[in-house]
Order: C-alpha cells, then structure tokens, then sequence
C-alpha cells in the first residue's frame, strides 16, 4: 500500500496532533517526521503485510531495554495501523503481568530475597499471560481484562481498573524489556555483573532460578509471538540514562508519588543489567526486525532479518 500524498499529508496531520497529547511538559519529542517517514510508516506497513498474508490474527513482540520508548512506539502504531490499515490492535506490556507484592514476598522467603523486587524472569505471572492470550484468540469474543500495574505502588492494580478489550483484535502488540529473550549457558551465570549480584547472590542462585525461568515457562511464552521487533540502545549506558528520562515523565504524571532517585535507579537496572546486555548481542540473531536507536532516541536504522 503505497501512500498518495493527500493520504500521506493527512496522517502527517494526525500523527503530529496525536504526539502533541501524548508529549510531557518540558519533554518535546525530536524529530517527529522524521520518525514517521522512516521509522512508523515502514514498520507499520511491515505489520500490515503480516497480516494480510492470511488475515489471521497475529502477535507482535515488541522488546527493548529499559526507556527506550515502548509504550510510545506501540501508542503511535496502533493509531497509524487503525488509521491507514484499518487494523484493530490491542496493546499490553509484561510490566503489567507483575506478580503481586505479596506473591513476590512469598518467592523472596522461599526461593531468594532478590525475586522481591520485580524484573526479573519469574516475577510475571505468565499463566495470566497465556490466558489471556487464549481469550484474545477467541472467535466468540467476550470482553477482555488485561491487568494493570501501578509502578507508584509496586503493585497490582485493583481489578476494577485494569484495561477492557471490548473488540477483537487483529494485531496484538506485547511489549516488554525482556519479551523474546533466550537464556544463558550455565557457565556464562558465573561471573557476576555488577554489585547486585556480587553482594546479594554470591552463590548465583538467584540469576539461576532466573535463568531456568526463561529457559523453561517464558520460551513457551514467546513461542506464541508472530514477529518480534527489537529496539536496539547505542549501549547499556544509554539504557540508564532513558531510564532516568521515563522517571522524570513518571514525577511529573505522580507528583513524585512513589518514584525513584537517580541512586535508587541505577541500582533498580542492575536487576536488568544482565538480560539486557545478553539481548544486546542477540539483536542480529533473535528478532525478526532490530531498530537501531541513535543517542536522541531516534531510528538510525532498521534491519530486517526474516
């Protein structure tokens, strides 16, 4: 489907007006034509011939490391897949599939102090993720909740807040920093990273534990997934400091409800550190589609690999 220029100048318009809602006081988002032109419209094409092939339903993984801008990206591709396609796309991210505080307390007693704080493998429910899967595949469709977390609070919402999917969707995205990750060698486990695991998991049990989770409940997870799209930090270093900017964004929407200082974030990514790294060299190998971010987080390039 190739855009006429009326039909081009149209979305422009909308795509512009949509990104002024979304922008957070004081945070302008750079270059916004020149993401769309080369960055939404593609990528948006790309998922569209997807699911023209048998106009089945398909799920789009949509991975990153921490800031990035997932939740971003899979807003702007819903609205331009609904605007230009037609598609309806329901969009949900791991961090919301969290295990509740006190299930994380019970894995903290029973299995290792570090599965407390949320992050790593084992601390989604990923049953709920796959019942959720299952409910959104269904041909006589029933309304949908998909569950929501409130990071603020390090909990789960309430029920009664999490998100209705009144409609069938045709495209899922199911974003997430460590959706379509693979584990490691046993031997690769060994050597820690950073403090975290030099202080606090000494014997390498926790990262284990970790390891087995992926390798095991969360393989089968992403084996659902159509496509998986990956978006590509310059370096870890930048994974910090987006992470530092998605923080700013939270004060602001929480009058500093709950958020973190820069201390207590460079610690809180740590837990992140090693999945993270390990997906970073993966990027060639793993995805489907690897979007390589320059420094001001935009498209540099994309490379599609199958």
């Amino acid at each position: 489907m190739n855009l006429q220029k009326s039909e081009y100048e149209n979305i422009k318009k909308d795509y512009l007006a949509f990104l002024k809602k979304i922008e957070v006081s004081g945070k302008p988002i750079i270059d916004k034509v020149g993401k769309l032109n080369s960055f939404y419209l593609p990528l948006s094409k790309w998922i569209y011939q997807i699911y023209k092939k048998d106009n089945k339903q398909k799920i789009i993984g949509l991975s990153g490391g921490q800031g990035a801008g997932k939740s971003t990206i899979t807003g702007i591709l819903k609205f331009i897949l609904k605007k230009l396609y037609g598609l309806e796309v329901c969009i949900f991210s791991i961090d919301d599939f969290y295990k509740t505080k006190s299930e994380r307390l019970k894995m903290s007693k029973k299995i290792h102090p570090l599965f407390l704080t949320r992050g790593v493998p084992g601390t989604h429910d990923t049953k709920l993720i796959n019942k959720t899967f299952t409910k959104l595949k269904k041909k006589i469709f029933n309304t949908v909740l998909i569950p929501r977390f409130d990071k603020s609070t390090d909990d789960r919402f309430k029920k009664s807040k999490w998100k209705k999917i009144k409609t069938h969707p045709n495209i899922i995205i199911f974003e997430g920093w460590c959706v379509g990750a693979r584990h490691q060698k046993n031997y690769e486990l060994k050597k820690p990273l950073n403090f975290i695991e030099r202080k606090y998991d000494a014997n390498y049990k926790w990262r284990k534990k970790a390891n087995i989770y992926l390798k095991n409940e969360y393989k089968k997870l992403f084996s659902k997934l159509d496509k998986l799209v990956y978006l590509k930090a310059p370096s870890f270093n930048y994974i910090f400091k987006w992470r530092l900017h998605q923080e700013q964004k939270l004060k602001l929407i929480t009058k500093n409800k709950g958020t973190m200082s820069n201390s207590k974030i460079k610690e809180f990514i740590m837990f992140y550190e090693r999945i993270t790294k390990q997906m970073m060299k993966d990027c060639l190998k793993i995805p489907d589609l690897t979007i390589f971010l320059d420094k001001k987080h935009r498209s540099k390039r994309i490379k599609f690999l199958r």
